[in-house]
């Protein structure tokens, strides 16, 4: 599974990334760990998954950070990430 994602604390809460590859994997109605190359592209050449993680992660003083939203296409969709940590995703028009 090509996600670059630092899965050791899954346990407790699926980081954004691992969510986006979720939410694309039930609309191909596949399991997660079938998102990859070559049939699917990896999230890594779409969006760092780092970078998607940490964009609304805590402060490291435990402040949160500012509410937004990130949208990008992936896999034939087009996502959407909120700092409240939803993942919509919809087909490509």
């Amino acid at each position: 599974m090509l996600l670059s994602v630092d899965r050791s604390d899954t346990a407790s809460a699926a980081s954004l990334s691992y969510e986006v590859v979720a939410a694309i994997a039930q609309r191909e109605g596949v399991e997660p760990t079938d998102i990859e190359p070559p049939e699917y592209d990896a999230l890594y050449e779409v969006i760092n998954p780092e970078a998607l993680d940490s964009l609304f992660s805590p402060r490291e003083n435990g402040k949160h950070r500012a509410s937004g939203r990130i949208e990008f296409d992936y896999c034939g969709y087009h996502v959407v990430v909120t700092s409240e940590g939803d993942v919509d995703v919809r087909e490509l028009e």
